[in-house]
């Protein structure tokens, strides 16, 4: 997003404000919200080179998320008037949306013309029959709820490994009859993917293991697609989400100055400081051009700023207009830079991923291996389990060797943290008169943490196993 789009969304989301802690307002703030996040996620969804792409990209959120909410809902509220009418609700917005190329509105809620107004119906229409069988035939089973968690994860990767997203380029180009041969990796840039799978993988998994409320599909889509957090985050809960969804609005001043100040300091964060990083951060080209080792560091430590305030910013601008819509978004940031040891950092640096992934893999994961392979030590399973979800979490940004060997990078350092701090903890209880020597313990950790962690960006910036060799070559004066 450009500082335009971030004012033009806070102005929008000033007035939303205003209209609903009116009283004909608050009671129709779910279908408000809900018109204004289906017609964002149009608007955001970014321009691509296949034709009619980005008005099918938000068409299928909105299709994957109904189809997911009918598999964690009840017969009862699946065959419900107000489910019915919201579903109606959603198909029409998608209609008015397509009719805009009869308006000429190119570039207004879509970044390109919408397709013929007829294969959108049938879309719609096969839509419907999908959302048919699966509904009103009652496939709101685990064994259903394991298969819809299993296509999320098979289109997870599909559209992060660059091979099968080169071929799926090519495929989709064949079908609307466009060039193969221009086919690219890059082609296909579905917004917030990766959040919208994670929201709902966990309300399927949550349905699983019978922790999933009743949730009405109008909150289930607020929630999956609040266009404030649908690009970058953070990843809520819809237990949370749904209990501010029906608080009321109010036109409290103090929560417009908290709101207003959120979104500025997003903005500085994002553009004044991550963006001038960004002019001497780490990437494939500047690397290939350093020459010196001084100059390498200055690279590498510009890179672990910029991504932080550029992350962090935009964690900003999400929590600052959630607000103004009365929905208090989690915070995803707490000074990670300034913690003394690596599981501490991760316990602030993205802490709703690393809540998610310690919810739904790490703990889960860690009751089975001590439960069915009780012959292996403690030490194998904090070993096995930590890579394992930092492996994870590093496929999750990307499916190539360097986010493999990033996540790596993490779980052996958060294994050694942990075999470390059970052998240093009796020592330091030792110096518990001396504070000053434990003041200077604390910031040698916090030096030694920071540095590891901006080494292990080196792996993350850079696209290929090689130049990230020869960029720890060129820091530590090897082979120069």
């Amino acid at each position: 997003m450009s500082v335009a789009d971030v004012l033009l969304l806070t102005l929008v989301a000033v007035l939303t404000r205003l209209v609903l802690s009116s009283r004909w307002g608050a009671a129709l703030r779910g279908w408000i919200l809900l018109g204004l996040s289906v017609l964002a996620i149009f608007w955001l969804q970014p321009a691509m080179p296949i034709r009619f792409l980005d008005f099918w990209l938000p068409v299928l959120t909105l299709a994957i998320t109904l189809c997911s909410w009918l598999l964690t809902a009840e017969k009862e509220q699946v065959r419900s008037k107000q489910t019915l009418v919201t579903t109606a609700f959603l198909f029409l917005l998608i209609l008015l949306v397509a009719l805009t190329r009869h308006l000429g509105w190119d570039g207004v809620l879509t970044a390109n013309r919408p397709p013929q107004t007829l294969q959108v119906l049938v879309g719609l229409g096969i839509l419907a029959v999908l959302a048919f069988l699966l509904g009103w035939l009652g496939k709101s089973t685990a064994r259903w709820q394991g298969v819809g968690i299993l296509a999320l994860l098979l289109v997870f990767i599909f559209l992060k490994l660059p091979d099968l997203t080169l071929w799926l380029s090519g495929t989709v180009r064949g079908w609307v009859g466009q060039s193969t041969a221009n086919a690219s990796a890059l082609d296909i840039r579905w917004l917030g993917f990766s959040y919208v799978a994670f929201r709902l993988i966990h309300t399927l998994r949550d349905r699983q293991a019978g922790r999933l409320g009743d949730v009405s599909l109008q909150a289930y889509v607020n929630y999956v697609i609040f266009f404030p957090a649908i690009s970058a985050g953070p990843i809520d809960k819809v237990q949370r989400f749904t209990k501010d969804l029906l608080q009321p609005v109010t036109r409290d001043l103090s929560s417009f100055a908290d709101a207003f100040y959120r979104i500025l300091l997003g903005l500085f964060k994002k553009y004044a400081v991550a963006d001038t990083l960004a002019l001497v951060a780490l990437n494939s080209q500047n690397a290939a051009q350093v020459q010196s080792n001084g100059w390498g560091w200055i690279l590498v430590y510009a890179y672990a700023f910029q991504i932080y305030f550029d992350f962090a910013g935009y964690t900003d601008i999400a929590i600052g207009l959630g607000r103004l819509l009365g929905i208090r978004l989690p915070e995803n940031f707490n000074r990670p830079y300034l913690k003394p040891n690596l599981t501490q950092f991760w316990n602030n640096w993205h802490m709703t991923l690393t809540q998610w992934f310690r919810a739904y893999f790490f703990n889960p994961f860690t009751r089975s291996l001590r439960t069915r392979y009780r012959q292996l030590s403690p030490t194998w399973i904090i070993l096995i389990t930590q890579l394992s979800t930092m492996l994870l979490i590093g496929l999750w940004h990307g499916i190539t060797w360097n986010f493999v060997l990033w996540g790596v990078w993490h779980g052996l350092g958060l294994f050694v943290h942990n075999r470390y701090s059970d052998w240093v903890k009796p020592r330091m209880a030792r110096w518990g008169d001396r504070p000053r020597l434990q003041q200077a313990m604390n910031v040698l950790n916090v030096l030694v943490t920071f540095n590891f962690v901006a080494l292990g960006w080196v792996w993350f910036a850079l696209p290929q196993v090689s130049s990230s060799l020869q960029v720890f070559a060129r820091l530590f004066g090897i082979g120069c």
